[in-house]
């Protein structure tokens, strides 16, 4: 009896027992089957966004490019469609000249222009309208209309001319110190006097370039620009991506070929044309320095074949009557080798030095006389109107 009821408990522990494995399995199975998943390794974890290019562009695949060429590309075309109403075809005609053989055919010659007032002011290039006789300038929509020239100004290669009535745009002349290499620039232009308002685009190259003439001066303080310039570019605007006028398209470059040498062009920077505008449309030219003398200059290759004392300077050919120069004491024969301490040399054309000081102003002349060297003061006269 006793050894049956000792079963009867053990029997009783071991279903108790089973039954609570078999639950507690059970139980695991469940929270297993139903928990929340586990956090994914740091490592797994994707940034919000990730995938998409971020506004800065800063992705490997290139997106940093397109973005900025996107920028640059919409802002050259605002630039363009804020200046271009301002930009004219300007064509001209030189006469014809009496020969021996008879009179030769008038030459038609154009170059662009740009307007900067609203009372028709346009500012070209001298060499465009030197010489001519008649003036028109085309606007951006095709019409003519009849100019005249209100002054120019060989030394800087400007023009001013003007025309009546109610102009199409205006253009804003801009900062040019404010320049930096590499910078966007666009020349808009007449290449070739037949495509109106052609658009080039290139990057400022340099500032400050100086580009000798070979008419005895230098033009100084040029901007370099690999912007393609053309025969009928002359005049017209060099623009930033503000839409401002920051120089006048003026030189293209040959090499010793005759051939244009590629990506090398030069403009007026818009602080000298601002300055020399001025000048001209408040009374109809620039004014200049005066000394009164005709002169040779003298580098090393005509001291030496000459047997001169000095190798730079300009020898004084003559002296005009009652000039600043015959004033001062001046004689034909003397060499002028430094003007207010510059001394003149390659770096120092002549007419340059002499331009750096203003009508009125008293300076003094190194000049070589025989074998004597002698500083004479002189008090510079005002240029004749040309």
């Amino acid at each position: 009896m006793e050894a049956k009821r000792i079963a009867l408990i053990f029997l009783w522990v071991l279903t108790a027992a089973l039954t609570a494995l078999c639950g507690g399995l059970a139980g695991g199975w469940w929270v297993a089957s139903h928990a929340v998943p586990a956090a994914a390794p740091a490592a797994a974890v994707s940034p919000a966004g990730q995938g998409n290019a971020p506004a800065t562009g800063k992705t490997p695949n290139g997106d940093v490019l397109k973005v900025e060429t996107t920028q640059i590309e919409t802002a050259i075309t605002k630039a363009v469609e804020k200046v271009s109403p301002a930009v004219v075809t300007v064509v001209g005609v030189i006469p014809g000249q009496v020969t021996f053989f008879g009179r030769t055919p008038d030459e038609q010659v154009s170059g662009s222009g740009v307007i900067v007032s609203e009372k028709g002011y346009i500012i070209t290039n001298n060499h465009v309208v030197a010489g001519t006789r008649k003036l028109e300038v085309i606007f951006a929509d095709g019409t003519r209309r009849e100019a005249r020239i209100v002054g120019t100004d060989r030394f800087a290669d400007l023009a001013v001319l003007q025309v009546k009535g109610k102009v199409p745009g205006v253009a804003v002349l801009g900062n040019s110190d404010a320049l930096k290499p590499g910078e966007t620039v666009i020349a808009i232009g007449s290449p070739l006097g037949a495509f109106r308002n052609t658009v080039t685009v290139g990057v400022v190259s340099a500032t400050g370039r100086n580009l000798d003439t070979g008419r005895g001066y230098v033009m100084e303080g040029l901007i370099q620009t690999d912007a393609a310039i053309n025969h009928g570019n002359s005049g017209g605007p060099l623009v930033n991506l503000a839409g401002e006028v920051v120089g006048i398209n003026t030189l293209i470059v040959r090499n010793g070929g005759g051939d244009v040498a590629e990506g090398l062009g030069f403009a007026i920077p818009s602080n000298t044309v601002r300055a020399v505008a001025e000048q001209i449309i408040k009374q109809g030219y620039v004014s200049r320095p005066y000394l009164g003398i005709d002169w040779q200059g003298i580098n090393p290759a005509i001291a030496a074949r000459y047997g001169l004392p000095v190798k730079w300077g300009v020898y004084v050919v003559q002296v005009a009557a009652g000039s600043p120069a015959e004033k001062a004491g001046l004689q034909h024969g003397d060499i002028i080798t430094q003007i207010g301490g510059t001394p003149i040399d390659d770096q120092h054309p002549f007419i340059n030095t002499l331009f750096d000081h203003k009508p009125g102003e008293a300076v003094a002349l190194k000049v070589v006389r025989g074998n004597k060297v002698i500083t004479l003061k002189v008090t510079l006269g005002e240029r004749p109107r040309p």
